[in-house]
């Protein structure tokens, strides 16, 4: 059977309505606007977390490949040009905003401006701390002589 309109009633196009385009077309102009202007979010506090996280593990890694390796290595720091180097690792950087204080034995200061903290086969170490600090937070990075093991925390 085919189905056929009645010519005496009055037939409605099927489509939509001007205002539902329009409502359609802001709803989408405005989710535009708010996934354009989205940025992640970003904070210092991230930052020097990272970072500390960062040199927490590099001290690891030193004191680790010290005992693997039966010899001293050692944690070298070069506060002058923002770098450190982690053992036999490559150097890595640190950020540029962001200030850090090296406190280490004599005997491991090669300037003012650079020194390490040296581990040993035993897992001990010279002992010594870093403190990095952003403006709103400092933490230090600290590693104990005896035991040669590393902690974080914030200083106040």
């Amino acid at each position: 059977m085919i189905w056929r309109p009645d010519p005496a009633s009055p037939s409605r196009a099927a489509g939509f309505t001007l205002i539902e385009i329009l409502v359609v077309l802001a709803i989408i102009a405005f989710s535009s606007v708010l996934v354009a202007s989205y940025r992640p979010p970003w904070s210092s506090g991230l930052e020097i977390d990272a970072t500390a996280a960062r040199l927490a593990a590099g001290l690891r890694l030193v004191r680790s490949e010290a005992i693997a390796a039966n010899r001293s290595v050692a944690f070298e720091f070069d506060l002058a040009g923002r770098r450190y180097r982690s053992g036999s690792a490559p150097p890595q950087s640190l950020p540029d905003r962001m200030a850090v204080e090296l406190l280490t034995i004599t005997g491991e200061q090669q300037s003012s401006a650079a020194g390490g903290i040296r581990f040993y086969p035993d897992g001990s170490s010279t002992g010594g701390r870093i403190v990095l600090a952003d403006g709103f937070r400092r933490l230090a990075i600290g590693v104990d002589w005896l035991t040669g093991r590393v902690s974080v925390a914030d200083v106040r």
